[in-house]
């Protein structure tokens, strides 16, 4: 069966090898560059990058250390300026010269970052379950699993863990297809057939050792400088990340501004219920 999407391999400035998914039928849609939260990569996109293919051109990256994009023996390097630099290499290195920006946590903070350094790229910002100040109980609970390394003996064991990771709050109504689907987007296989998670374990060395690794200290610089450009905003009703109150503050902030709340889900929404695919299409109309 041939795959919706080709395999990109491109080198990072400091030459590790990355990869990114690419949505691409050659029709010269508009594109989107979607960028994931810190522990996933490109597959937490592939359900919205189907539900897109006809209107755009989806580019879904695997951040260095995650997925198939190479892992960096220097563990300092995971960190979101550097993640930037890739970005502007990889938009260079398939000569986009304008993106409409999906950042999901982590994405979205670097979407903040990439928009204050070259802010000509994108025409519209999706910023998926984040905001310039992260409420600290959500990080402290991301600190609790990230990096934690081990392995399973079967996808349902994964899949069981998982759920005891994310915690009761995040995900509610997640049935037991679910929780298998979100196993099979964060893990992979080994060739010993084991169940793993698909990120370096050491890139959460410098996220546990200092909060600016995840996001610098003042945001609210970098947010400001998206006011050019239309932003919609997801947050999750349970999320421990993207408080209602900083939420507010963001559209009242920004002039032209969508803030769309997703009911019984945490950090973060995945962007394929329902009411966020209303919201991400009435979002992009205009860009068709």
């Amino acid at each position: 069966m041939t795959k919706p999407y080709h395999d990109i391999f491109y080198k990072s400035p400091d030459g590790l090898t990355l990869y990114a998914r690419d949505y691409d039928d050659g029709a010269g849609k508009p594109v989107i560059l979607a960028m994931h939260g810190l522990t996933r990569n490109s597959a937490d996109f592939h359900e919205l990058a189907l539900h897109l293919r006809n209107r755009f051109r989806v580019v879904a990256v695997d951040q260095r250390g995650r997925g198939r994009s190479d892992y960096d023996a220097d563990s300092s390097q995971y960190r979101p300026d550097i993640y930037c630099a890739d970005m502007f290499h990889l938009l260079e290195y398939l000569d986009l010269k304008e993106v409409i920006s999906i950042g999901t946590s982590m994405g979205g903070l670097m979407t903040m970052i990439m928009a204050s350094q070259k802010p000509e790229i994108f025409r519209a910002a999706i910023i998926n379950d984040i905001g310039p100040e992260i409420a600290p109980e959500g990080l402290k609970r991301i600190k609790g699993y990230v990096g934690v390394s081990r392995d399973f003996a079967s996808w349902d064991e994964a899949a069981e863990a998982i759920k005891i990771q994310q915690s009761p709050d995040v995900f509610p109504l997640y049935t037991t297809q679910d929780w298998m689907a979100f196993a099979k987007r964060v893990c992979k296989q080994t060739l010993e057939r084991r169940i793993e998670f698909a990120y370096d374990p050491a890139l959460a060395n410098p996220f546990k050792e200092d909060d600016t690794v995840s996001a610098p200290v003042d945001m609210w610089p970098f947010f400001t400088g998206l006011k050019s450009i239309p932003v919609l905003t997801f947050r999750g009703e349970r999320s421990d990340i993207l408080s209602a109150e900083t939420l507010e503050k963001m559209a009242q902030l920004h002039p032209d501004f969508t803030a769309v709340t997703i009911p019984d889900i945490g950090h973060a929404p995945i962007l394929t219920e329902p009411e966020s695919l209303v919201a991400i299409d009435s979002f992009l109309k205009p860009f068709t």
